[in-house]
C-alpha cells in the first residue's frame, strides 16, 4: 500500500512524507520503502517522485525566542501577527492588556492597529497549532521608534557573533541599540538616522559575507571609514 503526505503540506527534517511505490527526489532521502524529508519545506510530487520544495527566508518558531512581528489582522480575541514564519501567530488581547478583555469597553486598535510592529516572545507552539505570542516582559510590546532590517534567519547567529562579539561591536561603533529577532528581523535605534542606516548597512554586509574569515575586523574598519566621511 502506497501513502503520500498531502501535497504542499509543511515537512520538517526527518518527517515521513511517502511510503510505498514512490521515488526519492530533491531534499529527501529513502530508507527501505519509506521517504523522509531532509529539510524544512513543502511536499511536492512529480509523477512517482516526491520532492521537498525548500522554504527560504522563513523562520521556524521556538518557544522563548524573541521575534519582531507585524500586525496583519484584528480578531475579537486579539491580533494576528506575521512573524516571517510559515504560520501566522496570535497575540491574545487578554495577554497583551494584562487583564480581562471587554469588547464594549476596550478599543483594540488603540492598543495595536494594523501595520504596527511589535517585539514579542514565542509563548507556545507545536505542530498541532499556530504559535502564540507574549509581550508581558519588560521591553516588549509596540515598537515606536527605530529602523527595521531583514536578513535570512539562518544568518542571525553570525550577526550575534561568538559570545555576542559581533553585535557588541556593532552597538559600540554605531552608537545604536540593536535588538535581534530570531525570525530574521532586527530593530536598530539610534540618536541619529545616519547612524541607524550605517548599522543596517553593516548588518547587510555581515549577512552577505557571513562565511568569510576576519569579518568582525573588516566590518569595524568599514564603520570607522563611513563615520569619518560623515564628519568631513
Amino acid at each position: 500500500m502506497s501513502k503520500l503526505t498531502n501535497l504542499k503540506e509543511l515537512a520538517l527534517p526527518g518527517d515521513l512524507i511517502a511510503e510505498g511505490d514512490y521515488n526519492e527526489g530533491k531534499n529527501t532521502y529513502q530508507e527501505e520503502n519509506k521517504i523522509y524529508s531532509s529539510m524544512v519545506g513543502l511536499v511536492n510530487q512529480t509523477g512517482k517522485t516526491v520532492n521537498i520544495v525548500a522554504i527560504k527566508g522563513f523562520y521556524m518558531p521556538v518557544i522563548g525566542d524573541l521575534v519582531i512581528g507585524k500586525v496583519v489582522d484584528i480578531r475579537m480575541s486579539g491580533w494576528i501577527v506575521d512573524i516571517n514564519a510559515p504560520y501566522s501567530s496570535m497575540l491574545f488581547a487578554s495577554d497583551a492588556l494584562g487583564r480581562s478583555f471587554n469588547l464594549r469597553r476596550d478599543d483594540m486598535t488603540a492598543f495595536l492597529d494594523l501595520g504596527d510592529l511589535i517585539l514579542a516572545k514565542i509563548n507556545a507552539y507545536d505542530r498541532t497549532r499556530d504559535p502564540t505570542l507574549s509581550i508581558k516582559e519588560k521591553g516588549l510590546g509596540k515598537i515606536k521608534r527605530g529602523q527595521i532590517c531583514e536578513i535570512e534567519p539562518s544568518k542571525i547567529p553570525r550577526i550575534i557573533g561568538r559570545k555576542g562579539s559581533m553585535v557588541t561591536m556593532l552597538k559600540r561603533e554605531t552608537d545604536c541599540y540593536i535588538t535581534i529577532g530570531q525570525n530574521g528581523l532586527i530593530l536598530v535605534s539610534g540618536q541619529k538616522p545616519e547612524l541607524e542606516f550605517l548599522a543596517i548597512e553593516a548588518i547587510n554586509m555581515i549577512e552577505k559575507d557571513a562565511h568569510t574569515e576576519g569579518l568582525t575586523d573588516r566590518i569595524k574598519e568599514f564603520i570607522k571609514m563611513k563615520k569619518e566621511k560623515m564628519i568631513s
